[in-house]
């Protein structure tokens, strides 16, 4: 089974995306920050990471380099998500070292054809 990470401050989306997942046969493990999630891909080593953004403590950008700068992490694949739909956020989540990016809200079929993508 496919393990992911999501790492999301929103309580609200968090549960919704988690649940979705999970009913889609993939064993979810929660961050509610960069730093929380950052501790939690070393610990864990997921198949796959979904990154918010915009988080507390340690922003996505941030926690996606150190995931990125670390041997242990750095072939985990991680999709953006985020609110901002420009192109040039794409360009600076893929900069980061994101594998792919998606906005919110989630089109949860586009969202599954990504991950499937990364995780073939």
């Amino acid at each position: 089974m496919t393990k992911i990470l999501l790492v999301e401050d929103n309580e609200d989306n968090r549960d919704m995306l988690s649940r979705r997942l999970e009913r889609k046969d993939f064993v979810v493990s929660l961050a509610v920050d960069g730093e929380d999630g950052v501790t939690k891909a070393k610990d864990e080593i997921p198949d796959l990471i979904l990154m918010d953004m915009s988080l507390p403590v340690m922003d996505g950008w941030e926690a996606t380099r150190c995931l990125k700068a670390e041997t242990a992490t750095e072939n985990i694949p991680i999709i953006a998500l985020t609110a901002h739909a420009m192109s040039s956020d794409r360009d600076k989540a893929i900069a980061a070292g994101c594998d792919d990016y998606d906005t919110k809200p989630v089109d949860f079929q586009r969202l599954l054809e990504k991950i499937a993508k990364l995780t073939a």
